[in-house]
């Protein structure tokens, strides 16, 4: 049996040539889970400008519409073996209207696609996925533009910097939903750590009269023996890690990118302060990465 027995996609039924009923199929055949697809339409608001009954009409008739092409997705599926189920409604509120049917289905894993936001945009609202990234009590699957709808080549990225339990914890769960993956889908398992000493960093930690240099390379020898530890514990092959100084949105985008990487694994924690404003690593890795993000 699979790690994932429910999943659960939500689709926009006006981006027929999205990428995410693919993923999902695949995710479903490989681990034979079953698979509920919700497509929620926005309201149009141009309807509004029609006479009640002609708006009440034309409602309907543009639901059919896309419920129509929904369940001729669904029985396509069907037809390659995977159970599925398929519905359609309008939604006033994604956020909420998402998370009620995370709670109703109960699901292993939400599957979305990646809903790319302009930088100005940004500034002044906080995206759905970012949303769904911080509120949804169960792993979230992204899908991005490129990638294989089966993967082949996985990353999972940890965060060696700080040695708190809840760190490796965390750390833990990455790699375990990433090997796991990997050997559901017969996947390249990679582990991949973004090394960023700082000087606002080396200032806070003192030096005991060491020179700045020699901090740094203390510093990082400590981080990679710390990667090297967990790499060992999970038996990941020595070339299949990555010790990659710099920041980790750039490094991660550049190494998925470099190596065809298909998904990324990623945690993602509860924001507050500035990270709430700005995005936290998972969050911007989804803009800059073309790849699917996984976040545990």
């Amino acid at each position: 049996m699979g790690q994932y027995q429910r999943l659960l996609l939500i689709i926009n039924p006006t981006l027929r040539q999205s990428p995410a009923i693919p993923h999902a199929g695949a995710l479903a055949t490989a681990s034979g889970a079953t698979l509920h697809i919700v497509a929620l339409v926005k309201s149009l608001h141009i309807l509004a400008l029609l006479e009640e009954g002609n708006r009440a009409t034309a409602r309907a008739a543009y639901l059919k519409d896309q419920d129509d092409w929904l369940h001729d997705q669904a029985q396509r599926l069907r037809a390659s073996g995977i159970e599925v189920t398929a519905e359609t409604a309008w939604s006033d509120d994604l956020e909420r209207d998402i998370l009620d049917h995370v709670t109703e289905w109960q699901p292993d894993l939400l599957i979305k696609q990646v809903q790319h936001e302009s930088l100005l945009k940004r500034t002044f609202f906080t995206p759905l996925d970012w949303h769904l990234l911080r509120h949804c009590p169960v792993p979230i699957y992204l899908v991005g533009a490129q990638g294989h709808a089966l993967p082949r080549k996985i990353v999972a990225a940890i965060d060696t910097a700080t040695d708190s339990p809840q760190r490796n914890e965390l750390n833990e769960r990455i790699i375990q939903q990433a090997e796991r993956l990997a050997l559901q889908c017969d996947a390249e398992l990679h582990l991949l750590v973004a090394s960023d000493i700082s000087a606002e960093f080396l200032g806070d930690a003192g030096g005991g009269g060491l020179m700045l240099g020699e901090l740094t390379l203390q510093l990082r020898r400590d981080l990679e023996r710390s990667f090297q530890r967990s790499a060992n514990h999970f038996s990941v092959p020595s070339e299949r890690r990555h010790f990659i100084k710099g920041g980790p949105v750039k490094v991660l985008a550049e190494f998925a990118h470099q190596h065809q990487i298909d998904v990324i694994v990623m945690g993602r924690n509860q924001s507050s302060g500035l990270e709430k404003l700005i995005g936290s690593t998972t969050e911007h890795v989804l803009y800059q990465a073309s790849c699917s993000v996984l976040a545990v």
